[in-house]
């Protein structure tokens, strides 16, 4: 019974003291919790110097100083950039003003936040010497090539209407906008319109400029369109994709050749030929941006550029009517930039 109850004893003192020696270890200070990892922003973009702003705040980290994940992916066709909206794949995209009217028109929710660049001689039509054109009206009955229902088409568009003239005036063929400037060196056809860096390699084997975008100032204007559903509910991230592109539009203008290294990385071309194709393109800043976009009051330019490219959608039966685009060319973000 002793021995019994000895055992016992000495059970309960071991047991004694191996929870003081657990007591003894000091206790684990609290982990904190990982930091939110920010979602990821896909804006989609085609190739186009106009789009630097872009680039400059992607590989300077202004996007990524404010807390942003943006992620820059080149798309080039039209189409599946839509439908990548649509199916809200990505969250934007770089596009020019009347890809976003026919995008709306085609039932594509978005909003228009901010304007990166215009044409300002980067778009033009060429034709060759031996073509004997000399005018716009001298196009007429003559082969143009073209990429049809593109920027292109809407600004050859509107130069034959200030002549006198319609679409139907000139005898189109349809290639893309490089293809266009081949068919023109090869004598191919006797007028193409393409842009940069094709114009100045066109002009550069004897082909002739016969007009640019600097004689339609704004026509072809860029501007980064958000996913309406993407504005509503992320106006902070909006606020701070603005802002990185409004520094980004300063670096570029302060910085030209800096900023034309960056971007041809992304135009796969050499920084000089960017930095050439961009005294072709005016650079949107906050300054510019707030006189286009205007206010509710007062509408800016932009309002009537997508009015023209509307109009040019529903002449060219891509749309049944002129979208209203009242509360999509939204200045609340550029206003709130300081």
């Amino acid at each position: 019974m002793k021995k019994s109850l000895a055992l016992v004893l000495v059970t309960l003192l071991l047991v004694t003291f191996a929870a003081g020696c657990g007591k003894s270890e000091p206790a684990k200070p609290a982990q904190p919790a990982p930091a939110a990892k920010a979602e990821p922003i896909i804006i989609a973009y085609t190739p186009w110097n106009g789009y630097g702003a872009l680039f400059v705040a992607a590989q300077k980290g202004m996007f990524k100083s404010r807390g942003l994940d943006v992620q820059i992916q080149s798309i080039e066709d039209v189409g599946v950039r839509k439908q990548s909206i649509v199916a809200k794949k990505i969250q934007g995209m770089a596009a020019s003003v009347d890809v976003s009217v026919a995008a709306l028109g085609q039932g594509v929710p978005l909003k228009l936040v901010w304007a990166f660049d215009a044409s300002a001689g980067a778009d033009g039509i060429l034709v060759t010497k031996a073509s004997g054109i000399k005018t716009i009206a001298d196009l007429k009955g003559k082969e143009i090539a073209f990429n049809k229902g593109s920027a292109s088409h809407l600004y050859l568009s509107t130069l034959l209407k200030k002549n006198g003239m319609k679409d139907e005036d000139v005898k189109a063929v349809e290639m893309k906008a490089s293809e266009a400037a081949s068919a023109l060196m090869a004598g191919k056809v006797p007028a193409a319109v393409t842009w940069e860096p094709h114009i100045t390699k066109a002009a550069a084997a004897g082909n002739i400029i016969l007009s640019t975008t600097k004689d339609t100032p704004a026509l072809i204007a860029d501007v980064l369109a958000l996913h309406e559903d993407f504005v509503k509910a992320n106006p902070d991230a909006v606020q701070k994709i603005v802002a990185a592109l409004s520094e980004a539009t300063d670096f570029i203008q302060k910085n030209p050749a800096e900023a034309a290294k960056i971007m041809a990385g992304e135009l796969k071309e050499k920084p000089e030929e960017t930095l050439e194709g961009n005294k072709t393109i005016q650079f949107y800043n906050l300054k510019d941006n707030l006189a286009l976009f205007g206010t509710k009051e007062k509408p800016g330019a932009l309002f009537e550029v997508a009015k023209i490219a509307g109009e040019f959608y529903v002449g060219q039966k891509i749309l049944t009517k002129v979208p209203d685009v009242t509360n999509v060319i939204d200045s609340s973000f550029i206003t709130k930039i300081k």
